[in-house]
This record gives C-alpha cells, structure tokens and sequence, in this order.
C-alpha cells in the first residue's frame, strides 16, 4: 500500500475519532416524531428520543400553544431511546402552526419527522440544529420524501464511525483498483440485502450483539492490515470481497436498526428504503473517491511520510476495534451501562 494513501487515512482517521468522544456507535442517531391526524383537530402524537450512556439527549418537543393533552403521555424505556405517546386537541388543526424542538441547537442530532393528515396529506421531513422547528405544511410528494432519506443515508454512513472504520480498514488491504472496486460493490449488494430484509420485516438482529460484532469485524481487519504490510498472504488479502460480502451483511443490520429507529412511513416505506440507500452508497462511494483523489495528490507531489505515519491507519483501525467490541461485548453482559 503507498505511503500517500496511509498518511490520507491517518487524516481522515483522526477525523472520524474527533466525531466518537465516547467511542460508542451511532451517536448521531435521529430523534423522530409522528403526527397523525386521527379525527378532526385530534392527533396522535409519538415522540422518540435518543439515549446515549444512559441519558436522555436534552431536546425538548414544544406542539403549537393551543395543543391540549386529551390524556397524560405515557412514556416507554427502550434499549436505546424513551418513546413518548399521547393524544392531543387543536382546535382548528395544525395547519400552518409551527412545532419546536426546545435544546436541538446545541446537539448534532436531527429530527426526522413524519406527518400524516386526515385529508390524506402527508410528508417527511429532517429537522436540523441550524433550523429547530418545523411548520406544518401540504404534502411534499415522492420526491421530497426521496430527498429526505437520502440526506439520512448520506449522514448516516458519514458520521457512523463503525461503517467508516470498516471501509477505511478495506482500503489499506486491498492493492490494486479493479479488487477495490470489486470489494466495494460486494461490500455494498451485501448489506443491502440485509438492510432491506431488516426493514421489511423478515429478519432482525438484537441491538448490543450485533453492535458487538460489528466492533469484531473492525477488529478482524486490524492484524490482516499487517500481514500485508508484512508481504503475507491470507485468505482475506487474496479474497478480500469475500470478506467484504460475510461482514456486509452484519453491517446492513446496523443500517437498518438506524433507519426503523428513525421511523418509516409504512405507505412509502418501499420507497423510503431505496432512498435510504442510495444515500449510504452516495456517502460511502463519495469517501473511496476522497481517499484515491487524496492518494494520487501526494503520489504527483511525490511526498514521503515517515514509516510512523504510515503505520497508523492500520493500528488505529486494529486498536479502535479491539476497544469497542471489548466495550459492546461489557454492555452486552451487563458489566457497563
């Protein structure tokens, strides 16, 4: 592997670490809140916030002022979020009113929020930090809802530094481009197949296992990094594809898991999850081509870096695994919380 492609990841490596203080998966899982207009001026309300490390994100849902509760929320603990149900009244509906997310602003979370009216409008939408609220509106169509879920996708293989690891970790074994693109696109058929199986509702995977072995397949890369810079030969450095294929299907698990606890529109859902997709494959195939663009840059500037610096990619990817599927395999058994 060039010297210019390790000093690339190593860059881009630190990068992503600066992204996971706490060096736990899915940080910048959405928050998510649905609407459905059940009878004239009443609705249902389902609102559900992340938690990371035991506490609750610090975002706050504010309905319009003349919103009254017909019965008290009743709140619901999950595995890693707090579901909020209840059912309120607005008199003269919520048309053209506007909803806040209170303490959204100083996170780096979104909102996915999806609105169905009585009248059969309905539309999704991703509420941002920049733009804390979101005013009740027509229906957006199909386009805006494809345009919804690709942004998703996009954020989240970008700032999912598990998925990211496991890209970077193929890019330092794989030698020439024909088997990386071969790799890549195995890597990517695999975890389609299970992110779409997920979704639909045939298969599932427990959430802390499989965080667990996501973090193992991070951590298998590590010593066959060095078995190449070492000039042997495995199975994996022969058939890296191969490898590729078998974790991909762990991976689109960890997709999917990110795209249901984001919610989905179940007349759209089809739709939504292709969309979904094509923005994970956008992310994913956007950050290959940064690392070779990165690469021929330094090869036509013929800059040499220090053997210390090509050594950390595979280290940080080898140490970075062993850390988290020690820390996913505690949370599993219940040693930390």
């Amino acid at each position: 592997m060039k010297a210019s492609r390790h000093f690339c990841v190593a860059l881009l490596m630190i990068a992503v670490t600066a992204f996971v203080p706490s060096c736990t998966a899915h940080e910048t899982r959405p928050a998510y809140l649905e609407i459905k207009e059940i009878s004239p001026d009443h609705y249902d309300v389902i609102w559900r916030t992340p938690v990371n490390a035991g506490m609750r994100l610090p975002i706050v849902l504010q309905l319009p002022a003349d919103a009254k509760n017909i019965s008290a929320p009743t709140t619901q603990e999950l595995t890693d979020s707090l579901l909020e149900r209840r059912s309120i009244v607005v008199l003269g509906g919520l048309g053209g009113k506007r909803v806040d997310f209170v303490g959204l602003q100083g996170t780096i979370t979104d909102v996915l929020v999806r609105v169905q009216l009585l009248d059969g409008r309905s539309w999704s939408t991703i509420v941002r930090p920049s733009q804390a609220w979101i005013d009740i509106t027509p229906n957006q169509g199909r386009l805006g809802v494809a345009g919804t879920y690709i942004g998703h996708g996009i954020r989240h293989i970008l700032f999912g530094p598990d998925h990211l690891l496991f890209v970077l970790g193929l890019l330092l074994i794989v030698k020439n481009r024909w088997m990386l693109l071969k790799t890549i696109t195995a890597f990517t058929v695999a975890h389609s197949i299970t992110l779409a199986i997920a979704t639909l509702g045939y298969a599932n995977a427990p959430t802390l296992p499989l965080n667990a072995a996501i973090a193992l397949s991070i951590l298998f890369l590590g010593p066959e990094i060095v078995k190449g810079w070492r000039g042997e030969l495995s199975f994996t450095i022969r058939h890296p594809w191969v490898v590729a294929f078998a974790f991909g299907l762990l991976h689109g698990f960890g997709f999917a898991s990110a795209l249901t606890s984001a919610g989905l529109p179940s007349n759209e859902l089809p739709w939504a999850l292709l969309s979904f997709n094509v923005g994970v494959e956008i992310g994913q195939v956007g950050f290959v081509i940064l690392i070779l663009l990165l690469e021929r840059a330094f090869r036509i500037l013929e800059i040499r870096w220090p053997r210390v610096v090509e050594a950390l990619p595979g280290y940080t990817v080898g140490s970075l695994g062993a850390f988290w599927t020690i820390q996913r395999v505690a949370m599993m058994i219940g040693v930390i919380r």
